[in-house]
């Protein structure tokens, strides 16, 4: 089931022009939220602001505006059977809205924490990173990769071998009672849930530090974490890097 050009679709397939852009060459954008309590008025869910994600990407590439009451009336009708709907916007302002379930392992992910690889190599260097595009391969690739090796994520690093995100979210570091985390200048995307735990954290004057998280200062953070919109926050345990391993202590967020 999804939602595509105004329609509410019972179906796994989706028909598609051959030259369709978005087939082609990933020329979609898209965001993915958690809808909590099945509302988009809840305030975690971050409705207006996923449509801020899209409006923003899709300025700046002077794409079609979507029919944004069609986008929501999909959205109401989709949460009523999904708590995560993935919302794609082609270049031509056509929408299309999938949906999925949490992880059933996310509390357990939560709590004992993940592996992830850190994915040095050029070829996992995203591309226009301060948007969410179709064209996400990159990510994927090292996300994939990260699996064969048996880890849930891949950090992902620019030239220097600075750390900056991972395949799937905004990376978090503890150290001395201070929140740490990859400034924007680093050219990752401005997560909505990073966003999110910024204001959290700035609501309750716990301090954080937006810095470059390079490969002398990963090594002082006593605790590692990522979030996104769908896992939350979740603790990083291990990390695998070329042919070491580093093991980060778990804990609470606060």
């Amino acid at each position: 089931m999804y939602w595509y050009c105004g329609q509410l679709i019972d179906s796994e397939e989706i028909l598609l022009k051959i030259d369709d852009s978005g087939l082609l060459y990933g020329a979609t954008v898209f965001t993915t939220l958690r809808v909590y309590d099945r509302s988009l008025e809840h305030p975690l869910t971050c409705w207006q602001a996923h449509c801020d994600r899209l409006n923003f990407s899709l300025t700046a590439f002077d794409w079609c505006q979507p029919c944004w009451q069609n986008l929501e009336r999909g959205a109401r009708l989709l949460l009523k059977h999904f708590p995560v709907l993935r919302i794609a916007i082609f270049a031509d302002g056509r929408e299309l809205i999938t949906g999925r379930y949490l992880p059933q392992d996310l509390k357990q992910r939560q709590t004992l924490g993940i592996t992830a690889w850190v994915a040095r190599e050029p070829l996992y260097q995203r591309s226009l990173a301060q948007h969410k595009t179709g064209n996400y391969l990159p990510a994927h690739l090292a996300r994939q990769r990260a699996l064969s090796l048996n880890a849930l994520e891949a950090i992902l690093v620019d030239r220097d071998g600075n750390w900056l995100e991972t395949s799937t979210g905004n990376l978090w570091g503890w150290q001395k009672s201070c929140w740490y985390t990859p400034c924007l200048d680093s050219a990752i995307l401005p997560g909505i849930a990073r966003s999110r735990w910024l204001d959290h954290f700035q609501s309750r004057a716990i301090e954080v530090v937006e810095n470059v998280w390079s490969s002398q200062f990963v090594t002082q953070l006593e605790c590692l974490f990522y979030s996104n919109c769908v896992v939350e926050m979740v603790p990083i345990a291990t990390v695998i890097d070329l042919s070491s391993q580093r093991n980060y202590r778990v804990r609470k967020l606060i």
